[in-house]
């Protein structure tokens, strides 16, 4: 089928690959290039990038409703409009124009989690399975019907990059099979009435942490926010992100050994560090702190970090706040 593929980020890249082998991708639609981190440079998105090495044309309206950005869909004549993660809210006139309508790559099973970011509040929910959904885009917000559905289990330590890396590739077969069947002119199921949550993109105020909450409540707003936003909290007047965190049981020696004679570990969000590992107080236990990132730093191993900030000192070790 000859199509426009639209989606912006790099998780987009599994499914334009794959289809670009299969059909004909007459062109893409992306967001247009954007500043990249602190930088003022404006980026193109890596969707447009692998356009331009593809040598297929890119579209980056700044206003969807643009009448020269809508004139050139017509001309290109798309039979299909495969969706991943473009960004952009597609216009009802947009919307009439590709025979086979515009499907979209969803990373949830819908109808839970609609919205811009699933995987992080399914991660944040602590949910044991997700997956992905293939459905036609309708005015309302990923309520439209679907064509494929493909299961997953979440794993334990995984962040939201981890598991979207996952869903990525798990999504592109998930949408040649979803275009196959639109193409056969199958009709699509309609979404269930019950179950449907929301996922709104979250803030780097959401990404604040509470030591006072339980532990694994914590672990699992690391796990949602780790790599973006990042999770983050304070020690002293730094400010720093946590990605990558785990619930410390008593099972674990080096945390019990630690303990001993610690006057601080009662208190919510006392450090106790030690050679290869640091931990953090919280309501109900500990977490294990084990990657970490400051401002302005590449990641690091906790105690590494640990070892720079605190030097080795371990009296008086400040509170996470």
């Amino acid at each position: 089928m000859r199509m426009i593929f639209a989606g912006t980020p790099a998780a987009a890249l599994p499914v334009v690959e794959t289809l670009s082998q299969i059909h004909e991708i007459s062109a893409v639609l992306t967001r247009p290039p954007a500043p990249l981190g602190r930088s003022s440079k404006l980026v193109p998105s890596p969707v447009e990038q692998w356009a331009r090495d593809c040598n297929v044309e890119v579209l980056a309206p700044t206003r969807m409703r643009d009448p020269h950005f809508v004139d050139r869909i017509r001309e290109i004549a798309p039979e299909v409009c495969p969706v991943v993660a473009f960004g952009g809210m597609i216009t009802d006139e947009l919307l009439r124009i590709p025979p086979r309508g515009w499907i979209n790559l969803h990373y949830s099973l819908l109808p839970a989690f609609r919205g811009a970011a699933p995987v992080q509040r399914a991660l944040l929910e602590g949910v044991k399975t997700t997956g992905v959904t293939v459905f036609k885009i309708v005015k309302a917000l990923d309520a439209g019907p679907w064509f494929v559905q493909r299961e997953v289990e979440v794993e334990d330590h995984e962040t939201a990059g981890d598991l979207l890396d996952r869903l990525s590739i798990l999504g592109a077969q998930a949408m040649v099979d979803g275009l196959d069947l639109a193409e056969k002119g199958i009709v699509p199921s309609q979404q269930s009435a019950t179950g449907i949550t929301l996922a709104p993109k979250f803030t780097v105020k959401d990404a604040r942490l509470d030591m006072g909450a339980p532990a694994q409540e914590i672990v699992h707003r690391i796990r949602a926010m780790s790599p973006e936003p990042g999770a983050w909290a304070m020690l002293g007047e730094q400010r720093f992100k946590i990605l990558r965190a785990q619930v410390a049981y008593d099972s674990d020696q080096t945390l019990q050994t630690a303990m001993i004679g610690n006057a601080y570990q009662d208190r919510i969000g006392a450090i106790l560090p030690t050679k290869k590992k640091i931990y953090c107080r919280t309501i109900d236990g500990w977490i294990e702190l084990i990657q970490v990132q400051a401002v302005g730093k590449k990641p690091m191993v906790g105690a590494d970090w640990a070892r720079g900030v605190l030097g080795h000192d371990r009296e008086g070790v400040p509170s996470l706040g």
